[in-house]
């Protein structure tokens, strides 16, 4: 797997990004409420919610996640559902460990 570290590392460095990436570790303590199953992802607009930011500015801090290879993006419908990509989020912190 390649990751781009230098993306992640940019990516990592707003705290709101951050905050949304834990939230999705974790989705059933923070967006219960969704009528679809949580596997599917989570919907964008409960992010936004929960962000209480406009609705552009958490796009552009979802993108960000997702070109960085953090998160991953499901369409359903109209709608846009994301997960927290482990393996990119493990993978990064191997090479850290390994090059530090």
């Amino acid at each position: 797997m390649t990751i781009d570290i230098d993306a992640i590392h940019k990516a990592l460095a707003n705290p709101v990004r951050r905050e949304i990436l834990a939230w999705l570790k974790e989705p059933s303590a923070y967006f219960a409420e969704q009528e679809l199953p949580l596997d599917c992802g989570v919907c964008v607009g409960q992010i936004n919610a929960r962000c209480g930011l406009s609705q552009s500015t958490v796009s552009a801090h979802l993108a960000t996640l997702q070109s960085a290879g953090l998160v991953t993006v499901k369409r359903i419908g109209q709608w846009s559902f994301f997960k927290r990509n482990d393996a990119v989020i493990e993978a990064f912190l191997a090479s850290l460990h390994d090059e530090l």
